[in-house]
């Protein structure tokens, strides 16, 4: 006979009157539905109760909207993100954006274009030297300034120390978040060498405002050879601590393997680059697919990932460490000596002599200083290898001395867009690994 719902009690599966269900009761072809949490199936032809499923003695919870950040430390600066959880799990992630913003983009077009170098040090100002670049870069191209030999090396050396720099703060704070904090502490220690470095070139360790269009405004200070081969010698060592204490660690492998997977195909989709899309198996790098510098004359491999996970986008920052110190060994080899600002007159000072006993020169270093140069009227867009991806500028010219119209394309702020894909349907402790992945920096995403 079959069974009637009614006839089951909904918690032990008995039937109402006590007595269990017999073999008679569950013959072949006979089929009970139910519905609601507690369901229990007589499966069709096989002649027995199917198992009942673990959640029917669970109590049911409801969805919670739960608020990380902006006052959050793993959040890597003013960012709100409005999480839906289903217990533990992450139903929706929205980032939320524009606690920081200041318009620079905007305070662009109403500066000289020297004058705006030092406000991209504080965009991502973790990799100012690169935030610089990325700028001068721009007006340099489309002027068709042709820059010194000597200074494409330099310009090389300085992405690569802030490369490694950055990836080392990276590296300890995301171990910081998952608890890690020997590894916040080496990494520091590290980053402090390169900092000494920076100081020494420029006089500053974070917001460096290093370059002008057309080059450096001073060459290298003596000594500053000797500690970059020393730094150069030491650091492959501390690399092998950090695989020490991390690659085979039981603890930080349960926290990023298979953790905030992104395949090749949706980071392509969402505009990822840097280590964030590299990690998903993509070989992009704009050192490589654009060269600019010297970086054709230099050899060096592009790492990537394989399955798109926070473990992935680890090993790839790991070993871009590895390959930028051997950058920087090659450039320092082949730098050649020479001047490290052009002479080209639309842009570059005169010296002081020149200053002192030429009143032509003289007239051109006050009208460079105080008017600034004009860009010929036309748009380019220029991009440089930043340690969070692709960072541009698009540069509209209507001939002024300042830019008619700036865009920065910051790659915080586009790989941010992820972070639903990376953590919904994981867990909300993951959502820290995540955001942590993605290497961002709020100056950068809001600008």
């Amino acid at each position: 006979m079959a069974i009637n719902e009614k006839d089951l009690d909904p918690v032990t599966g008995r039937k109402t009157d006590g007595t269990e269900v017999n073999q008679a009761d569950n013959q072949v072809g006979t089929q009970t539905t139910r519905t609601g949490p507690n369901q229990a199936i007589v499966q069709t032809g096989m002649g027995q109760l199917r198992e009942r499923e673990r959640d029917t003695l669970l109590p049911q919870t409801e969805q919670m909207s739960l608020n990380m950040g902006p006052q959050h430390p793993s959040t890597h600066g003013v960012l709100r993100v409005l999480l839906e959880l289903d217990g533990e799990v992450v139903v929706k992630c929205v980032p939320d954006l524009g606690y920081l913003h200041r318009g620079i983009e905007k305070i662009g077009e109403y500066r000289q274009y020297n004058q705006f170098v030092p406000w991209t040090d504080r965009t991502d100002y973790i990799a100012a030297f690169t935030g610089n670049y990325a700028l001068v870069k721009a007006v340099e191209d489309l002027m068709g300034i042709e820059i010194p030999e000597r200074a494409e090396y330099l310009r090389v050396i300085f992405s690569e120390l802030q490369r490694v720099a950055s990836h080392l703060l990276w590296l300890s704070t995301h171990c910081m978040d998952l608890g890690a904090v020997t590894v916040f502490l080496f990494a520091l220690r590290e980053r402090e060498l390169i900092l000494d470095l920076l100081e020494m070139q420029t006089g500053a360790r974070l917001t460096l405002n290093s370059q002008r269009v057309g080059g450096f405004p001073k060459d290298i200070p003596p000594g500053f050879g000797e500690k970059l081969v020393a730094f150069l010698d030491v650091m492959p060592s501390h690399l092998k601590e950090y695989d020490t204490l991390l690659a085979e660690n039981p603890i930080f492998l349960r926290r990023v393997k298979g953790v905030g997977v992104i395949s090749a195909e949706d980071a392509i989709q969402w505009g990822l680059t840097g280590p964030s899309l590299r990690g998903s198996g993509v070989a992009y790098d704009v050192r490589k697919a654009i060269p600019y510098a010297v970086y054709d004359r230099l050899d060096f491999e592009v790492p990537i990932g394989t399955h798109g996970d926070v473990y992935d986008r680890f090993l790839v920052r790991m070993e871009e460490i590895r390959q930028s110190l051997s950058l920087i060994r090659q450039a320092w080899d082949q730098l050649p000596d020479g001047p490290v600002m052009t002479r080209d007159v639309r842009v570059a000072l005169p010296t002081k002599e020149e200053t002192m006993t030429s009143i032509e020169a003289m007239q051109r270093h006050f009208i460079l200083v105080v008017h600034g140069f004009r860009a010929p009227v036309g748009e380019y867009y220029s991009a440089v290898e930043s340690p969070k991806g692709e960072l541009g500028w698009y540069i509209v010219s209507n001939g002024e001395n300042h830019g008619y119209r700036m865009r920065n394309r910051a790659p915080s702020f586009v790989n941010l867009q992820s972070l639903p894909i990376l953590s919904e349907g994981g867990m909300v402790a993951d959502v820290v690994a995540n955001i942590g992945s993605i290497d961002i920096v709020l100056g950068e995403v809001d600008r």
